[in-house]
């Protein structure tokens, strides 16, 4: 399947900058027209991540209760839906407590810094056809820079904080963001090296079409990198099974063990803010960006800019809420690896494989002929999205019933205990 380049993209789906009206010059002169446009987006940004990470503590705590067979939070709100907001204000209320040995400016300034380089993510990761805050034609490197930064903030909490256990949590958040680094970096050149561009609109409009047109479906090595890519960024969020920097059964709560009330909201809520950015890296490079993969148009070249980019938005962020949705699913599921686990997958794991996929896509886009690309996209597309049909459908099944005396799921077949010893 033949590609455009990035010309023809901004051609058919708008251009870059110019896409978005200048709303705000025909009310301030300049420059004060781009410091109410910086303004405006700079809110509408931290009210989106706000509003995510309102709705993800709920997702969380319902998608935990769900796999522990439990019913989650009830009754704040219907289906429990406010609860986020009511752990908001007990933690506005709590006391803001700093160590007497502290240092205190590291200490108050560390959730905040861990923030901002969470939100610096948001400013060039498009939600739509041009409905980008700050179009950079490197907007991909540029992500991986700035969500990289928040570690600081987390090594700056351990060593203010006067505490071992914190800056033991800070150490080894350090040396695991640093390891899974290399890896992740080498998964965003694989399909770098497909699209032949680091700007994350062109890479969207590249995957206009159905949805083998993903570059995730271009050919086996694209395919694995969405994996390794997926999980090392699992990895550089905190998230279990790497949360060794907050592991509380070995370190009380890691990093932020002396935090409490509003600063330690603000670590969760930088990590909730980078689950969704690396999520959404992962749907520009390997998922088709804002494309829903069931029309083979661009939505703003038959509905307009904002009627488009309306449905275009709505795709991206169910993209990237599914990812998460993955990202709860595998913390509630498996078991926290030990450190040196959590290093030896990276490096003997994780980055010999980044390399051979790397090596593997330039050989790819050098010798494999068109024929073979095109077959390669359709037979990965549907096998994938056959396997998703099954799996749903197992979702569905009924279950049987257990006969009595005996256990259920896994241990079906054998007899209780109780049952047993009667015997």
């Amino acid at each position: 399947m033949p590609r455009r380049d990035a010309a023809e993209g901004e051609t058919a789906g708008g251009h870059e900058a110019d896409a978005v009206p200048e709303f705000w010059s025909d009310y301030l002169p300049h420059p004060w027209n781009l410091v109410a446009a910086g303004g405006t987006a700079a809110a509408a940004l931290f009210g989106f991540i706000g509003g995510f990470a309102f709705i993800a503590i709920w997702a969380e705590r319902k998608v935990s209760a769900r796999i522990q067979d439990r019913l989650g939070p009830t009754r704040v709100g219907p289906f429990g839906l406010l609860q986020s907001l009511a752990d908001g204000i007990k933690l506005l209320s709590k006391e803001d407590h700093a160590p007497t040995d502290a240092d205190k400016f590291l200490f108050r300034l560390a959730p905040y810094l861990a923030f901002c380089a969470s939100f610096c993510g948001f400013l060039a990761l498009p939600f739509g056809n041009g409905l980008v805050a700050k179009e950079l034609n490197v907007a991909a490197f540029f992500l991986l820079a700035v969500l990289s930064s928040e570690v600081f903030g987390v090594v700056l909490a351990g060593y203010a904080s006067a505490s071992k256990w914190s800056l033991f949590g800070g150490v080894r958040e350090a040396a695991q963001v640093v390891s899974y680094e290399v890896p992740r970096a080498l998964c965003v050149v694989v399909p770098v090296c497909v699209t032949g561009t680091l700007d994350l609109n062109a890479v969207g409009r590249q995957q206009v079409g159905w949805v083998w047109a993903w570059n995730v479906f271009h050919d086996p090595f694209t395919f694995v990198a969405f994996v390794v890519f997926f999980v090392t960024a699992t990895a550089s969020c905190k998230r279990a099974p790497f949360d060794l920097a907050e592991a509380e059964s070995e370190l009380v709560a890691g990093f932020h063990t002396e935090y409490s009330g509003f600063r330690w909201s603000i670590f969760f809520l930088a990590e909730y803010a980078s689950m969704f950015a690396v999520s959404g890296l992962a749907v520009f490079l390997f998922l088709g960006g804002w494309h829903t993969g069931l029309v083979p148009v661009e939505p703003t070249t038959v509905l307009g800019f904002w009627g488009g980019n309306v449905v275009n938005a709505a795709a991206f962020v169910g993209k990237c809420s599914g990812l998460v949705l993955v990202m709860m699913w595998v913390r509630w599921s498996l078991p926290r690896l030990r450190i040196d686990q959590v290093m030896m997958t990276c490096l003997q794991y994780f980055l010999p494989i980044s390399c051979v996929l790397l090596v593997g896509v330039c050989l790819w886009q050098l010798l494999a002929p068109a024929w073979l690309t095109a077959a390669t996209r359709y037979v990965l597309a549907f096998v994938t999205i056959g396997g998703g049909l099954v799996v749903v459908a197992t979702l569905f099944r009924p279950l049987g019933a257990t006969p009595a005396g005996h256990l259920p799921g896994v241990w079906a077949g054998r007899q209780t205990p109780l049952t047993a010893a009667k015997k």
